[in-house]
């Protein structure tokens, strides 16, 4: 109460709708669908190799041209969010994956496979910087964490379904049958994405106290900010080399962990099922926790500096045992070690994304996350390369879990180093 008069920020706590958790929800949505997508190629690489003899070279290849395009379209998302917005930038991305998904169908060799990984590629890169714009546009910035953690879990949801359902159709149908089956079907997400999507301000769902709880943060410059500028600066940095050493590792997760459960357990396409599912299970739980974490510590008093920072060494911690994964001969014990570090690395992703509206005017947000997304794709590239010379030449997997179990402490080294404080960067 001041000079009488409720303080419209304190209506706004206890009167506050809901609409953006629907928002959110939308964006979980399109996020569970991005990686059913992507996932689709490591889950179906047994069948694939077989069907098309790939080696592990040529698989690897396929993937690097994914992690090529990604990196060219993050950072050229991450623009196009800022300069067009989300509702429309993330539309065009949609549309770009889904024609690139159908076209997997069409595809017979190696050159076809990672053209149209390509073009997935590039379109896919629109989703975390139209999502990290969409949360900054519609959450304050003690939500975001929470937000973010929430949109991010449709990622292991995504590669919870992907297991379960892309084996039955293929049985059933065969496997060019699945990537036209699961594209076609997406697109109702478009339709519902344009008719609800729109800024707070321009929103006629959205409650006078709604909209006063998400702009109760200071007014930010709404004026676009070059790269230049953003590139010279130490925390676009700070964010960009942690996404540059943990973006690789959700990678080999993705795409080389089904392929790995089938040969080390001699599990089939449709057996690995239930231990995937487990594994991102714990996935989602920690994407969740993470921004849960984060809020918790901010909530009880510690500076956001601490809250991001502390959170992230515990799920680095947590990922260390991953090192003796491939010397695991019990499948669910095994399940469970790389469990814990596929949930930590989500809960440790959760709050790496909300550093660029930690640091960054709401102008460049979407910038920024680009930059970080390009940098984690060529990380990304340098994992694939890596992973087929190594499976090829060794047939090991233990020098890729090694990479795995140390990548978050050099993540979390170069943040701190970079952002001793995590104060807004003053040079933009």
């Amino acid at each position: 109460m001041e000079n009488g008069r409720a303080d419209p920020i304190a209506g706004a706590v206890a009167r506050a709708g809901r609409y953006r958790w629907g928002i959110v929800a939308l964006l979980f949505t399109a996020t569970v669908i991005n990686y059913v997508d992507r996932q689709m190629i490591g889950v179906l690489k047994p069948t694939l190799s077989a069907d098309l003899g790939w080696s592990e070279t040529d698989f690897a290849d396929v993937i690097f041209f994914f992690q090529f395009a990604y990196a060219i379209g993050y950072l050229g998302f991450g623009r196009i969010m800022d300069v067009i917005g989300a509702r429309f930038g993330y539309a065009i991305a949609f549309v770009i994956w889904q024609i690139a998904h159908i076209a997997h169908g069409g595809a017979y060799s190696v050159t076809q496979f990672a053209m149209a990984r390509f073009g997935l590629g590039l379109g896919e890169s629109g989703n975390f910087p139209a999502s990290i714009k969409a949360v900054t546009e519609w959450f304050p910035a003690r939500e975001r964490a929470l937000a973010i953690g929430v949109f991010n879990a449709g990622a292991n949801v995504g590669a919870i379904i992907t297991p379960l359902v892309v084996p039955i159709i293929t049985v059933t149908y065969g496997w060019r049958a699945a990537f036209i089956i699961t594209g076609l079907v997406s697109l109702l997400w478009l339709v519902a994405w344009l008719m609800m999507y729109r800024r707070p301000s321009e929103h006629p769902r959205v409650t006078n106290e709604e909209r006063a709880w998400i702009e109760q943060d200071p007014a930010d410059p709404v004026t676009a900010i070059p790269w230049k500028r953003l590139i010279r600066v130490r925390e676009t940095w700070a964010y960009a080399l942690g996404k540059f050493f943990i973006d690789p590792i959700w990678w080999f997760f993705l795409f080389w962990l089904p392929g790995y459960l089938g040969e080390r357990y001699d599990l089939d396409l449709l057996s690995f099922g239930p231990p995937l599912v487990a594994i991102y299970l714990l996935s989602d739980l920690g994407s969740v926790a993470g921004g849960w974490l984060s809020g918790r510590f901010i909530n009880a008093g510690k500076s956001v500096n601490y809250a991001r920072k502390m959170t992230m060494f515990i799920c680095a911690c947590a990922v260390v045992p991953v090192f003796f994964a491939q010397s695991i001969d019990n499948l669910w014990l095994a399940v469970l070690v790389i469990g814990v570090a596929t949930a930590a690395h989500q809960a440790f992703s959760a709050n790496l994304y909300t550093l660029p509206s930690d640091l960054f005017p709401r102008a460049a947000v979407g910038s920024v996350v680009g930059i970080g997304g390009t940098v984690g794709a060529i990380g990304g590239m340098l994992m694939a390369k890596y992973a087929g010379y190594v499976l090829d030449s060794i047939g090991s997997y233990v020098p890729l879990f090694a990479v795995a179990g140390s990548a978050y402490f050099l993540a979390l080294l170069c943040v701190h180093l970079l952002s001793p404080k995590l104060a807004r960067a003053q040079e933009v």
